[in-house]
């Protein structure tokens, strides 16, 4: 699987500006056409120019699959429309006083995984499993409820905190139905999600991740 360093925004945390799943990639309405050209050699699928709710934090803010992306209530009409007309898949807001989406929510095609303050909200958890179709589960990683920033999930793997617990790596083989691994991104940062964009077809790392850290990421998802 091809892997590419990149740096968005002048920073080496692209998770945190930017989202994809196997069918689409969501990047803001500034980046510059070599990178969009980089997002769309490597990671396929259709790219999509917007902003969440006014901010540049799309990768914070959203969570999907395949099957469709949910965002927070707060996300602009217009916004919602420019998704909608570039995908074939179930876009939805949810309302919910928890907006971080992307930090709290680990999905694939097979299942996903919430923090404990996002599962509490019945009608969200409900609504997010529908425009996703997948069965949500309770989990942490590393003892911690924000599951989405501590490792990045796609149909073929898992790389998540070095600090893992055996439990915790159990629920998400059983969960996420693919293996799972430990690493880190961009020179050591446990906070995998904020500086890897990976899905099926390929790989975009923070532009500070280390040599030792694509080995683990080539090997796991298919290098």
């Amino acid at each position: 699987m091809p892997i590419s360093r990149l740096d968005l925004l002048g920073s080496p945390n692209i998770g945190v500006y930017a989202f994809t799943t196997n069918i689409y990639t969501i990047i803001p309405v500034i980046t510059p056409k070599r990178k969009i050209n980089r997002f769309s050699d490597f990671l396929k699928g259709k790219i999509i120019h917007t902003t969440v709710g006014g901010t540049r934090l799309i990768g914070v803010l959203a969570a999907g699959n395949s099957n469709g992306i949910v965002l927070p209530h707060f996300t602009f009409n217009e916004e919602i429309k420019a998704i909608k007309a570039a995908l074939d898949t179930n876009v939805e807001r949810i309302a919910s006083k928890i907006n971080a989406f992307g930090n709290l929510i680990l999905v694939n095609d097979h299942g996903g995984i919430v923090g404990k303050n996002l599962m509490r909200e019945k009608a969200a958890i409900h609504k997010i499993e529908d425009t996703l179709d997948v069965e949500l589960a309770q989990g942490e990683i590393a003892g911690l409820p924000y599951v989405g920033s501590l490792a990045a999930a796609t149909n073929t793997g898992v790389l998540a905190h070095p600090m893992l617990k055996d439990e915790e790596h159990n629920l998400l083989e059983d969960v996420l139905k693919v293996r799972v691994d430990l690493g880190t991104i961009n020179g050591g940062s446990h906070f995998i999600s904020s500086g890897i964009l990976v899905n099926d077809n390929g790989v975009i790392i923070g532009n500070l991740t280390t040599g030792p850290e694509i080995m683990v990421i080539s090997d796991l998802f298919g290098g």
